[in-house]
């Protein structure tokens, strides 16, 4: 195992040095991301015992409160928005990521089970976190780009929110390339992590895809 593991960490050392020759800059944010990578996911395995344990519904949402919390500053630190950026990112995340958690469990694709609401809530406020900063980060971008063009709208008498409205759609189409990506390419260039988990388990094929796309629509 600590053979695999150090053969896979080639591939980050590789791409660490290909950041120092190009003068990229990602060379320190890579190498403590991969360590902190390996660290969360070691401690995660300690706690998901106890975690599995659990019985009571208020301390499943407590853990899921958190998840989002450190996925809002997770972002407002990637985007960096100046103004109410942490509430913002965390009312996001919240918002789309519980009502698709509470859709499944009211459609009864998962139950408030530890084992079944922990690792599903994860992926959905993680797809939440990705999207939300691609979203922004792009929306930012278009911003300073086009400030001119802004500035004459506002002038004219638009609202802030009239005069960058042709921004927003340019933005959300951006947050959505990965996941138009994926659909386009599930099933046939990679299998996505529930239907692989559940095929290694042991779990029928047809059942593992269905739960897979329930997911990946939600």
């Amino acid at each position: 195992m600590e053979f695999k593991f150090l053969a896979s960490y080639v591939l980050v050392i590789l791409a660490f040095i290909y950041s120092y020759k190009e003068k990229l800059g990602v060379e320190k944010e890579l190498f403590f991301n991969s360590i902190r990578a390996f660290v969360q996911l070691l401690i995660l395995g300690y706690i998901l015992v106890y975690v599995f344990k659990l019985k009571n519904p208020m301390e499943l949402l407590l853990i899921l409160i958190f998840m989002v919390a450190f996925a809002a500053y997770t972002g407002q630190k990637r985007v960096k928005l100046k103004r109410n950026g942490y509430f913002t990112a965390f009312l996001s995340i919240f918002m789309s990521s519980f009502l698709i958690l509470f859709s499944l469990i009211l459609i009864d694709v998962i139950t408030f089970k530890p084992n079944e609401l922990i690792p599903v809530g994860g992926m959905i406020i993680g797809n939440s976190l990705n999207v939300y900063t691609l979203a922004v980060d792009r929306l930012k971008s278009e911003m300073k780009n086009n400030i001119d063009i802004i500035e004459s709208s506002i002038a004219l008498g638009s609202s802030l929110k009239e005069a960058i409205h042709f921004l927003n759609k340019k933005a959300v189409k951006a947050s959505l390339i990965p996941v138009i990506n994926t659909l386009q390419t599930v099933g046939i260039i990679h299998i996505p992590g529930i239907t692989t988990g559940m095929l290694l388990a042991g779990a029928e094929p047809l059942k593992a895809v269905s739960y897979q796309l329930v997911i990946m629509y939600m």
